[in-house]
């Protein structure tokens, strides 16, 4: 445990400018909190001590504001940026160097049993506010964008926009960490721009085939 915990700051000076030195990590950053006293009640998880387990995994939510279930697994390096209102299901499983934001939800659509919410894989991002749900993968070095809804699995190496999520493919080149949340692409803008330029070339002349969206 004092290995994880060491691990957990060192991840955080990585990934956050903001972090300033060790105990102010150690005190302050709830993400971390939420993750160190997941990892306790997940062994009582796994040793069916399950009120034990509850009981940790409902005072760490109301300490932190981050629900994570204590039966899901959760792999190393896990960092939660300002993780209030997150929500990670029994059955979830997040693997190594994954980053979440604030607002996500790793959950069930409501209409599975047993195995019902998300894999997730390593070196993902999930942006502020995105849902992902039921019974799906997602592969490794996965961006998804703010406010996104993923409802189908993802391959490695893509980005996911939209309400659904929309796979916006980057030529076989990984999508790194640091991506711009800002700049993300916007597949049904996209499209409205597509029908345009279309209309205006039908206007001048130059085509006269229509146009199949």
């Amino acid at each position: 445990m004092f290995n994880r915990i060491k691990e957990d700051i060192a991840m955080v000076f990585e990934q956050d400018p903001a972090a300033r030195s060790s105990i102010e990590v150690f005190l302050t950053y709830s993400g971390l909190h939420a993750i160190w006293w997941h990892l306790i009640a997940h062994r009582l998880f796994k040793r069916k001590r399950y009120f034990s387990a509850r009981a940790i995994s409902q005072f760490s939510r109301f300490m932190t504001g981050i629900e994570i279930h204590p039966g899901a697994q959760i792999g190393r390096r896990l960092f939660i940026d300002h993780g209030m209102g997150i929500v990670i299901g029994e059955t979830c499983t997040i693997g190594d160097n994954v980053t979440i934001y604030q607002g996500v939800t790793l959950g069930g659509t409501g209409k599975e049993s047993g195995k019902r919410h998300p894999d997730i894989g390593d070196n993902v991002l999930i942006a502020a506010g995105a849902k992902v749900l039921g019974n799906i993968q997602i592969g490794n070095n996965v961006n998804i964008g703010a406010n996104s809804v993923v409802l189908k699995n993802v391959p490695d190496y893509s980005t996911v926009v939209g309400i659904p999520g929309h796979i916006v493919k980057h030529q076989g080149k990984r999508v790194g960490k640091s991506f711009d949340h800002t700049q993300l692409p916007d597949p049904l803008y996209e499209k409205l721009r597509e029908l345009e330029r279309h209309i205006d070339k039908v206007k001048n002349g130059e085509i006269t085939d229509d146009y199949v969206i």
